[in-house]
């Protein structure tokens, strides 16, 4: 298929022509086979960054992290005794109760991706559901969501709009699968186990479906499903992003899935993809997410790392320790550097502000970007992606607050003709990029231009038998990280 249209694009109106009928004559099935065949979006390598946000009746009680749901239930927990000392008995004030005070009333989604657009999102987007069973858009499928209660408005639709009004790339993420044993809807000692709270709750399950015994049934899979397919239809997302657990769902119903969104986006006309965890998905039928994780190196395959701007949570809470702007251009580099691509997450408080700590790291983080995104936005990986001292522990939950980097730390991106060499830090003396020696055999030609983004002086610099080394300018562009654009002698 991929040949004949390469032939035909040589009769450019032959090709405008066949190209769609061709498309619609091989809709994607739901088989790993076809599944597999789905290409990965351009815009989804080019884009880099995204942002999201964990944010529901959770943030409410603003402790703990957002299992808080689940964790109020259980006894002896942290979470369980502040909420028995706060709010009183389980069966007196159960999750549901905290839905009411999740009002939004502040909220204001295009003020929202103005931000994100200044941060230098290419893509975001919210939880549209979390695991807590409370769906952020106007759903037809159940009524325990924000158009009917709480903010009584449509959240995901409105950010919808107005991301895509700010030139980003809408995304949804979804972590509904583990609503399947969340709540203890076999305690009749609390409100989880009133049946009149089903819709919120789950269905009544025993103990053992936490550990995926039984697993879920027909009916609860194909409101998984169904949920899925309502935000589909409804906001058209260019990329929807699962939470791990998938593998509880039963196949059948993730590989429907995969094709109605693949086969919707060709009506559409656009390009989406999905992204999945471990081994929830086939290879190739999406991208593989790291939460709060990275690669060690460079990988053949597009890949992401969901992280959050909060060490300890991914929702609001008091006593938050959030992650400067420094440590997320660090972040976001290195993962670049390696094929990756970096999904922030944010924690907005339950009135729909965001707090002023994450704003100025997200603004940091903009700023630099303002100055140095052409070595990162539409850059591929080079050869190596770096040289230094900081070493990644490759895989999930992988990510430290002692990987902090230095100035010996570099990370190259290419793009075109042009090499780019971004020191992690701001060097007090020389920077000597030893992979760019003349005896290491990587610059393969004579480096014969050296610039700084964001600086018009002129650098004195020398391509030594051991190193690249260059002399920093007296004025520095931008705090953070320096990014030197490099020419080679053609």
């Amino acid at each position: 298929m991929k040949r004949n249209l390469l032939l035909l694009a040589a009769a450019a109106s032959l090709a405008v022509a066949i190209a769609p009928l061709a498309a619609e004559e091989k809709p994607y099935q739901p088989t790993w086979e076809s599944l597999t065949n789905h290409p990965g979006p351009p815009w989804f390598d080019d884009a880099k960054f995204g942002i999201y946000f964990h944010w529901s009746a959770f943030s409410v009680p603003a402790f703990g992290n957002e299992w808080y749901s689940r964790n109020m239930y259980v006894q002896g927990s942290a979470e369980n005794k502040h909420h028995l000392a706060t709010y009183g008995p389980l069966d007196k004030f159960g999750y549901k109760d905290f839905i009411p005070l999740f009002n939004a009333e502040k909220f204001d989604a295009d003020a929202w991706a103005e931000l994100f657009e200044k941060s230098g999102a290419r893509f975001a987007g919210p939880v549209a559901e979390h695991a807590d069973g409370f769906t952020l858009w106007d759903s037809q499928l159940t009524k325990w969501n924000a158009a009917r209660m709480g903010p009584k408005r449509d959240i995901v639709g409105e950010l919808a709009v107005a991301i895509r009004r700010h030139g980003m790339r809408f995304i949804t993420t979804f972590h509904h699968q583990w609503l399947w044993g969340w709540y203890p809807t076999w305690d009749p000692a609390t409100d989880c186990g009133n049946p009149a709270y089903a819709g919120l709750y789950g269905p009544k399950v025993p103990p053992s479906a936490w550990k995926n015994d039984p697993k879920p049934d027909q009916a609860f899979c194909q409101l998984w499903l169904g949920k899925v397919k309502e935000v589909i239809d409804k906001y058209q997302p260019d990329l929807i992003w699962f939470d791990s657990r998938m593998t509880i769902i039963q196949e059948s119903y993730r590989r429907e899935m995969l094709a109605y969104y693949y086969n919707k986006a060709r009506e559409w006309g656009r390009e989406v993809t999905v992204t999945y965890k471990e081994k929830d998905l086939e290879a190739g039928a999406g991208i593989l997410d790291l939460e709060r994780g990275r690669m060690a190196k460079i990988t053949r395959f597009k890949w992401l790392n969901d992280d959050s701007i909060d060490w300890n949570s991914w929702c609001y809470v008091q006593n938050a320790d959030i992650k400067n702007a420094g440590w997320l251009v660090h972040e976001l580099v290195d993962i670049v550097s390696k094929n990756g691509n970096l999904l922030l997450n944010i924690c907005p408080r339950p009135d729909g502000t965001i707090p002023e700590r994450i704003r100025e790291s997200l603004l940091g983080l903009g700023q630099w970007l303002a100055v140095n995104g052409e070595a990162i936005y539409g850059t591929r990986p080079w050869e190596v992606y770096g040289e230094g001292p900081l070493r990644i522990t490759e895989g999930s939950f992988g990510e430290r607050k002692d990987q902090a980097a230095t100035a010996e730390d570099i990370r190259f991106t290419r793009k075109g003709d042009a090499l780019y060499a971004i020191c992690l830090a701001v060097p007090k003396g020389q920077v000597r990029i030893k992979t760019l020696g003349e005896s290491s055999g990587r610059a393969g030609k004579p480096v014969v231009r050296v610039a700084l983004l964001g600086s018009d002086e002129s650098l004195k610099w020398s391509q030594q038998a051991d190193a690249l080394v260059i002399e920093p300018p007296q004025r520095i562009p931008s705090p953070h990280a320096l990014a030197f654009k490099l020419g080679f002698k053609q």
